[in-house]
């Protein structure tokens, strides 16, 4: 892991990564920041093998690939190609759809969106380590991605795709927030989303929704808030965290996307909170992202499909 994540505006990166050569470089750094690391035996030296760009370990000559073991494994399109991807993802807070992907590095549609969800997989896997702490405020929420029958009502009753919400919040701000798709919102979801994203011993603030009392269970203080209406309306403020984080999501996700399908919308909201977690370091959002990038594993396109 880099010490500390370079500044990158767009000029410098059209000047840093112009060719597949210098990406290859830059990938080399990220994966094996003290010299070269045979995946099999552990040896640090190897030689190159130029025309099928491999490294041969010299100890046990196993054959490593550059890209083996992160989101480009087997990769067919140019490195230079998937760094472009990487840094207009990275840069464009509203989100990169696969139409706008295609036509901006000249790619095809499904190139594209292939690509997109295997950066989305990047961002899932790099937050998927860190546990909420602190304040925690926790909601349901509900998102189109299901198919509606015979209308659609509000609220917990609807056929939309309900979503567990949470929001570390310090200092009247949100210093960390996760989104969980869930099947249906009652206690032992709730206990299985809460015990797996929340650092043990922390407050969870929620409304008085009944299924919520599961959080004293599993070593959390419950921090439960009835909401009361007010003058025919409810009060939104002792969640408004967590409120603004949907609003936010919401429109992400129709702005750019108008819409996804339920099987992928996990995706979608990880790629929206892994922005959102580091909205404070816009300058840094390539390095991250790149880093992220080499260090997940791969996915092919049937697992993406299914």
């Amino acid at each position: 892991m880099p010490k500390s994540y370079t500044e990158m505006d767009l000029i410098t990166f059209q000047g840093t990564f112009s060719t597949d050569e210098a990406c290859r470089e830059r990938l080399f750094n990220l994966r094996w920041p003290d010299g070269f690391r045979c995946p099999r035996c552990g040896g640090q030296e190897a030689y190159h093998i130029e025309n099928r760009d491999l490294f041969q370990c010299v100890e046990c000559r196993h054959q490593a690939s550059l890209t083996a073991g992160t989101i480009m494994h087997r990769t067919r399109t140019p490195l230079v190609k998937w760094f472009w991807a990487i840094f207009l993802v990275s840069t464009d807070k509203r989100g990169l759809s696969a139409l706008a992907l295609s036509r901006k590095i000249d790619i095809g549609l499904k190139c594209a969106w292939t690509m997109l969800h295997k950066i989305r997989k990047a961002m899932e896997t790099r937050d998927a380590g860190y546990q909420l702490a602190g304040l925690i405020q926790v909601d349901d929420a509900f998102f189109k991605g299901g198919v509606n029958k015979g209308g659609d009502k509000r609220g917990r009753g609807t056929s939309k795709v309900p979503v567990i919400v949470m929001a570390a919040v310090k200092d009247e701000a949100i210093t960390f927030a996760r989104m969980e798709v869930v099947e249906d919102v009652d206690g032992d979801t709730i206990k299985s989303a809460l015990a797996e994203r929340v650092a043990p011993g922390q407050t969870v603030r929620s409304d008085g929704f009944p299924a919520y009392n599961v959080v004293k269970d599993i070593g959390l203080i419950h921090d439960k808030q009835i909401v009361y209406p007010k003058q025919g309306a409810p009060r939104h403020d002792v969640l408004k965290w967590v409120n603004i984080l949907v609003s936010n999501a919401k429109a992400f996700i129709l702005g750019t996307y108008h819409g996804v399908q339920k099987k992928h919308l996990q995706r979608y909201l990880d790629e929206f909170c892994y922005r959102f977690n580091r909205r404070f370091w816009p300058g840094q959002a390539f390095d991250r992202l790149l880093l992220a990038c080499s260090r997940s594993g791969p996915m092919t396109y049937a697992e993406l499909r299914g």
